[in-house]
């Protein structure tokens, strides 16, 4: 429960620099992020002392139980055998009544009962063993996968970090490599390495990080509206309106957006663009009136 409320957590928070853009959030409650950031911080640290203590209660409780059975199997065999041999001195007396051959028959079908049962009991143990073994592996398995995955999703959120604090487009761009190289074809990577190519005017790599996205998901707002932007620089109006209105579908804040954006200043004075304008001020209006 607690690693599905951090997953949820941070899903939130690495779609913090896309909301902040969208909804265009103020400076103080920017500033309330840190504070959410190393909460989840102390959560990842709880949870994966969380998950050494039980893997070290698991080896305990199972080197225990092992121990347990095994004690149980010796002196289940050093009874049996005990019987056996009261069995043998009860029926001493018979020994005189039987030929040497009844008594060498005797003995050994004495000795191969014994044999039979003693193997029957270390099998049924054995088996025993061996399931307890491979419960073992796979919860061993199983924490090892999750501790890694803690450390990737610590690792990938300092990097979102990093990514924040750079001033050039550049060196954002290294920070998403950083980021895909650790989690290849994460698609929210590539969506803002395509925002830093705009930035710096590699209009065709961004279209076509972009189309890398959209791929994988055909209905990913912020990669249809970099698409859109990147279609207004090369001309290409209409693909650029087509895709503007797909994204305002997936994602209706982008619609906040088309106003103040430079890259779609050449869309301006195309009828369908402008309707588009008209519809987001309507819409803007009815907002501002309900409040």
């Amino acid at each position: 429960m607690r690693l599905l409320l951090i997953t949820i957590m941070l899903t939130l928070l690495w779609q913090g620099p896309a909301l902040a853009q969208s909804t265009k959030y103020s400076d103080s409650e920017l500033l309330d992020r840190p504070l959410m950031e190393r909460y989840i911080l102390d959560e990842l640290k709880s949870l994966r002392q969380d998950q050494q203590e039980l893997e070290k209660r698991l080896v305990v409780q199972i080197t225990d139980r092992e121990l347990a059975v095994a004690d149980k199997s010796l002196n289940y065999a050093n009874v049996t055998v005990t019987y056996f041999f009261y069995i043998i001195a009860g029926v001493a007396s018979l020994i005189a009544f039987v030929g040497w051959q009844s008594l060498r028959e005797f003995k050994n079908n004495t000795k191969e009962m014994a044999d039979k049962r003693l193997d029957a009991i270390a099998s049924e143990y054995e088996k025993k063993f061996s399931a307890l073994e491979r419960d073992l592996k796979r919860k061993t398995r199983i924490i090892s996968e999750n501790n890694k995955e803690i450390e990737r999703i610590n690792e990938i959120h300092n990097l979102w970090l990093r990514a924040q604090s750079m001033p050039t487009a550049e060196q954002r761009i290294d920070v998403y490599d950083e980021i895909l190289t650790i989690r290849p074809g994460d698609l929210e990577a590539l969506t803002y390495k395509a925002d830093a190519a705009m930035e710096i005017r590699e209009y065709h790599w961004a279209l076509s990080l972009c189309n890398r996205v959209l791929d994988l998901d055909n209905t990913n707002g912020p990669a249809l509206y970099q698409r859109a932007c990147a279609y207004s620089r090369l001309g290409v109006e209409e693909q650029a309106i087509e895709d503007l209105e797909l994204a305002i579908e997936a994602s209706p804040s982008i619609r906040e957006l088309i106003n103040t954006e430079p890259d779609l200043e050449g869309l301006h004075g195309n009828p369908r663009f402008d309707a588009l304008l008209e519809q987001t001020n309507l819409l803007e209006g009815h907002g501002q009136k309900g409040n």
